[in-house]
């Protein structure tokens, strides 16, 4: 045995920290454990007897004993009259001037990962982030402290399978009065945000291989969430008037589901037109197709009067209803709703518990109380006048600085802007070099399906998260780094 190797092993696992945390005769049995593993001791090897390898390591000999019938018990070693001796059970050790090879993803989620996902900390412009340092942080903590005093010990097991009553009931009032919704709280599930609520209606309302119109270019959490359901996704294109079907569409590739995001179409930014949105809810029912309607930000209107939601616009209208509190409140919440027919809420309600199980008890209580206060409303009026002055800021900035590079659009709402390149460059290389520079510059072309048409190549910046007093700047490097990605083209 190199006893070299696992004496200076076993010294720096146990430095004071190390020892602080777990008993020497374990960090024994991990340094062999390891050493086996890598190849370091080999199979075959003899192990030091216990009483010798004790006195060299200045250990009890029962410490080493541990480490030995331990490894025996995994089947590293085996014990005979020669000794204890590593096995020989096959172990496979990749040189180390082999790189490893990447990870092999599937080809659903391989073609949705964008710059910026995984960070630790959002960057500038990162889409779907709010304003963190505006969030009533102490009177959240308030309601929160206080629902887990109030909590009971029948009420930490699973929740129902829509959720906390409570928190049901105000957001089915809140809707009615602020997006026109027809519901009571029997058609309102709690969800853990808006992409469980995409997962559930695809596998609710959708066999493998139904059809699935989404917007193009549109939100790519709703596309892996019906690929992921098997559903064969037809892109519909989408023009200043929201998504836009053709006549043949509904007769060629007539649907099962249809995504849309009507209040601010994603990311493009267009606003669904009162008779685009009557023709659809026609033509659905008539196809017997089901509205996913996905109102992620329709809090935040900067231009004109909101239109009310798809759903309220007839009687039992074929829509989903979908909305989350993780843009509006913050995002670590996790907490969403799903509004369903009436005809249809006793189907889910039999059905989605074998799909999911409920949580976060006490946050689904904080926040019924936080809105039943009143610091939902206050917080969302604070937040359209603080989105809207960086909105403008924004643009404001963008038309200085990027004047003849960019084409600016998507500003009437929400918290992100779309911006078209004007230049011979593709998105995917200024996004490249903008996230090396510390920019989030989400691609538009990655909005699209691949392989379909019309062809898109701009940015999508989130603004949500970005003080207005940065935007100035930002747009200069903006430019630059959109200079740099047209000099290496």
């Amino acid at each position: 045995m190199d006893f070299g190797v696992l004496l200076s092993a076993f010294e720096r696992e146990a430095t004071p920290s190390a020892s602080g945390r777990m008993p020497r005769q374990y960090q024994l049995y991990a340094c062999l454990r390891t050493a086996i593993l890598s190849g370091k001791i080999e199979e075959g090897t003899r192990l030091l007897p216990t009483r010798a390898l004790a006195d060299e390591l200045g250990m009890a000999r029962n410490s080493v004993l541990y480490a030995y019938e331990r490894l025996a018990a995994e089947g590293f070693v085996t014990g005979s009259r020669q000794g204890t001796v590593v096995a020989r059970v096959g172990l496979q050790h990749t040189p180390a001037s082999v790189p490893e090879a990447p990870p092999v993803l599937s080809r659903r989620v391989a073609g949705i990962m964008r710059p910026g996902d995984g960070m630790d900390d959002p960057l500038p412009f990162l889409p779907g982030t709010p304003a963190l340092d505006a969030f009533p942080l102490a009177q959240w903590r308030r309601h929160l402290e206080r629902a887990w005093r109030n909590i009971t010990p029948a009420q930490l097991g699973y929740m129902p399978v829509a959720g906390n009553v409570a928190l049901r009931q105000v957001i089915a009032e809140y809707l009615r009065v602020s997006r026109g919704v027809r519901c009571d709280a029997s058609q309102v599930f709690i969800t853990d945000g808006t992409q469980n609520g995409l997962d559930l209606c695809a596998r609710l309302l959708a066999d493998a291989d139904d059809i699935a119109w989404i917007e193009n270019p549109g939100y790519s959490g709703a596309r892996s969430a019906f690929q992921a359901a098997n559903l064969r996704l037809v892109p519909i294109p989408v023009d200043a008037d929201g998504l836009a079907p053709r006549p043949q569409d509904w007769t060629e590739t007539p649907p099962r589901l249809i995504y849309i995001t009507p209040s601010h179409q994603y990311p493009l930014g267009a606003v669904m037109s009162l008779e685009r949105r009557l023709a659809l809810v026609a033509q659905a029912r008539a196809a017997g197709a089901w509205i996913v309607e996905d109102d992620y930000d329709s809090e935040f209107r900067h231009q004109g009067t909101p239109l009310s939601a798809v759903q309220g616009l007839a009687e039992d209208a074929p829509v989903i209803y979908l909305g989350t509190f993780s843009k509006v409140l913050f995002p670590a919440l996790r907490i969403g709703f799903m509004v369903v027919p009436p005809a249809l809420a006793p189907v889910v309600h039999r059905t989605a518990g074998a799909l999911m199980l409920r949580g976060r008890v006490a946050e689904q209580l904080a926040l019924a109380s936080f809105i039943e206060a009143g610091h939902f409303t206050r917080h969302l009026r604070r937040m359209r006048q603080l989105y809207a002055a960086r909105r403008a800021a924004l643009h404001d900035a963008m038309t200085r600085h990027l004047q003849g590079l960019v084409t600016v659009s998507g500003g009437a709402g929400g918290m992100h802007l779309s911006a078209r390149l004007d230049v011979p460059v593709a998105d995917t290389e200024v996004s490249r070099i903008g996230r090396a520079q510390g920019l989030v510059l989400r691609p538009l072309s990655r909005f699209c399906l691949p392989g379909s048409a019309p062809a898109y190549n701009g940015l999508v910046l989130g603004y949500g998260g970005v003080p207005a007093e940065r935007m100035d700047g930002l747009a200069r490097q903006i430019r630059e780094v959109i200079e740099r990605a047209l000099l290496e083209a």
